[in-house]
Order: C-alpha cells, then structure tokens, then sequence
C-alpha cells in the first residue's frame, strides 16, 4: 500500500517538474512574442522593464529549482526500483506559496509582455499576502486578542458529530424504538 502512494506521488512530482520546467520557458517566449505583436514600439525593452524582469525571474528560478530538487524522486541506478519519491508537491504550506509565487510571476511576464510596464505592479500582491498572513497569524492575535470564543451553532455541532453519531440522532428523531433515549 504504501509502494502505490510513493508512486502516485512520484509520478504527480514528475508531471509536476515538466510543467515547471516548461512554465520557466514559455512566459518568456510569450512574452516576447505579444511584445513583437502587440506592442512593437516597446522594442527593444528599457532598461528598467529588462532589470523588473531579472530581478522577478531570479526568485522564480530560485524558486523552480527548490521545488525541482525536493520534489524529484530517487531510483536506483541497477534496477530502476523507486528509493524515495521525493516531497509531495501537492502539499500545503510552503509548496504552495512558492507555486502561488511563480504563477504571478509568469502572468507579470506575459501581462506586461501584452499590456504594460504597469502589469508588474499585480506582482505587489506577493508582499501584500505576506503582511496580510503575519498580521493575522501572528501579530493581529497578540495586539488584538478576542474576548472569548464565538459561540458554537447547530452547524457547527453537526460538522463534529461522527456519522454513527448522526446516523442515532436521526433515529431518534424519527422514534425508532432502537434508539433508547437518555434523559439527564
């Protein structure tokens, strides 16, 4: 059982890796080609457009890299037996933000290839998340701490009951005589 799931993960890893490789080449050459159609006054790039792009893509690649390098997986050599799968790159958490970095760094690169300079300020909603996240992780809770906790709905009740638990208070709800009522 656990075989299957290191496979699965490896195989999502690989797919995963293609994808950022092609993702590292494509925003570029897209980029590059709207600039050539749309916008061919922009030809060549200023400096300050081609040094937002250096200074964007080095994170990204910093980025790509990491997740490339925890996310492949390791076969030995002899047989091609699956030693480790790697990271799960479909995890949660820090993946997940380095993949969320990435994306908005491509789609600055095609935006601004299509539209703009100014596409790049969407690249602000990075350290704007980030502020957004410390402040109501870990700063808004200290300087701002709640009078107690709210009080718990019917809904809320429901979503902790397991589904036996369920399953006995419908029955009872109903009068099913094989559910015995306690009363307190």
């Amino acid at each position: 059982m656990a075989k299957g799931a290191a496979k699965r993960i490896a195989g999502q890893n690989e797919r995963a890796i293609k994808h950022l490789r092609l993702g590292m080449v494509i925003p570029t050459i897209l980029s590059l080609v709207l600039r050539l159609l749309l916008r061919r006054d922009s030809l060549p790039p200023s400096k300050g457009s081609l040094i937002i792009y250096v200074l964007t893509y080095l994170p990204a690649l910093f980025l790509s890299r990491y997740l490339e390098n925890i996310g492949t997986s390791r076969r030995d050599p002899t047989t091609g037996a699956l030693i480790s799968s790697g990271e799960d790159l479909n995890q949660p958490g820090v993946t997940e933000w380095c993949f969320d970095i990435l994306y908005i760094t491509w789609s600055c690169q095609v935006g601004s290839g299509a539209f703009g300079e100014w596409f790049w300020y969407f690249y602000l909603v990075i350290p704007l998340y980030a502020v957004f996240k410390v402040w109501t992780g870990f700063v808004g809770p200290y300087l701002l701490p709640s009078s107690g906790s709210p009080p718990a709905d019917d809904a809320n009740k429901a979503e902790t009951l397991s589904k036996r638990q369920e399953k006995l208070r419908k029955r009872s709800e109903r009068g099913d005589p094989r559910v015995r009522a306690v009363h307190k």
